[in-house]
């Protein structure tokens, strides 16, 4: 296979499609039958130290546990937009499965609400408290909102608008929240926790701006831009952002800062705003001096390497392409990010390992996690040479980056 990203793409949406887009989760613990059949499933330090120690196990025992395989919606509309990027440059190899995911987030919607909305397949346990199988929170259902606009701006049904409208206003009206001048926020992971989560803020903002834009509905602006100034307003002067502004939320990651990025620059856009362009650059800088060393490896933390994780892969990937325009380097870099991959991560069978450790790998195969992702960064790689051909010189000058379908 070498390393050419469309022949891996291709192999790993085999495997995708195979496995019925189902599998395992870093964080299904809790699904275990044999624990909810045992009185250690009403103990929050049990629920605590089973997730945990199935996370970080080498070995996984999913199997005798009786943790069921299953469709996580987030998953399911990670690999909608995936296949919806890929169909615009290769149309033979989405097929029918494009139409086959949308009916799966459609039966996945979270029950007892009156919005389209959508939660984790698995129910997990928090600090304080534990969060239902399916029930509805804003990461879920902004993922999957995105999916839908996705479709959306391809096909032009409006079913789909809808149902991506509805899943904004259950953000705006059951998760959305202000205190005092100039402070606002979502809730997550529940609408009862007002907690200052940075990520949750841009990519809530980031729906709202994207419906604004093709809508017009002014409702959703607002709100956007006052969590977006806010979340800005707490970055740091390196360039960084904490996960929240919480005491123990204090910790500096890789995706959740390519998070705020990405989701920063789909606000200026669909919002027609330029206020934000020094938060991105600054932001971008301390991302690519942070989290990427020189062969491509990526960070978890800003300060220490290990555990170098699928997901920091897929999301250095994404990032790198998003900002391409503020550092000629960054095509090389993601390529140089996927080869690391191939190199350390890819397992033949057709899927990406979990992680690498200082003395070791986690070689478990995680749906969601790792596979849904990898797609979803292999598919921007694929677009954007599919898209740029020879009238974009920063892609085509890149041979080795992909052979475009």
């Amino acid at each position: 296979m070498g390393n050419n990203p469309k022949s891996t793409l291709l192999k790993l949406l085999e495997y995708c499609r195979v496995n019925d887009w189902a599998g395992y989760d870093p964080y299904d613990a809790l699904n275990s039958r044999l624990l909810l059949s045992s009185q250690l499933s009403n103990s929050r330090v049990a629920r605590l130290a089973l997730t945990q120690a199935l996370k970080r196990s080498p070995i996984n025992i999913r199997g005798l546990l009786l943790v069921p395989k299953t469709q996580n919606p987030k998953g399911i509309a990670l690999f909608l937009s995936a296949l919806l990027k890929v169909s615009e440059v290769c149309p033979d190899e989405a097929g029918n499965s494009i139409d086959s995911l949308v009916q799966s987030l459609i039966m996945l919607r979270s029950p007892d609400s009156a919005y389209w909305c959508w939660g984790y397949s698995f129910p997990w346990q928090t600090r304080s408290i534990v969060v239902p199988r399916g029930a509805p929170n804003l990461v879920c259902t902004t993922f999957v909102a995105e999916a839908l606009l996705d479709i959306y701006e391809q096909r032009h049904e409006l079913e789909y608008l809808g149902m991506a409208v509805s899943a904004a206003e259950y953000i705006l009206n059951e998760l959305y929240w202000t205190e005092g001048r100039g402070i606002a926020g979502f809730s997550y992971p529940q609408p009862s926790v007002r907690s200052q989560i940075h990520n949750a803020n841009f990519l809530a903002a980031a729906l709202f701006c994207r419906v604004y834009k093709l809508t017009g509905e002014e409702k959703f602006l607002g709100p956007a831009l006052l969590a977006a100034r806010y979340s800005s307003s707490k970055q740091r002067s390196d360039g960084s952002w904490a996960y929240g502004e919480g005491p123990s939320q204090q910790w500096i990651d890789n995706f959740h800062t390519g998070y705020n990025l990405c989701a920063l620059q789909s606000i200026s856009r669909d919002a027609g705003t330029t206020e934000f362009e020094s938060h991105m650059e600054k932001g971008f800088e301390f991302y690519r001096t942070a989290f990427l060393r020189e062969d491509g490896a990526p960070r978890y933390f800003h300060n220490r390497t290990y555990p170098i994780d699928v997901h920091c892969v897929a999301q250095s990937i994404i990032t790198l392409l998003a900002f391409r325009h503020l550092d000629a380097d960054c095509i090389q870099l993601a390529h140089s990010t996927f080869k690391w991959a191939m190199d350390n991560m890819w397992d033949d069978r057709g899927f990406f390992y979990y992680r690498v450790l200082r003395f070791g790998k986690i070689r478990t195969s995680y749906m969601r996690w790792s596979q849904a992702w990898m797609l979803r960064a292999l598919s921007e790689v694929v677009q954007a040479s599919g898209i740029a051909g020879a009238s974009s010189p920063a892609i085509a000058n890149e041979e080795d980056l992909v052979t475009a379908c």
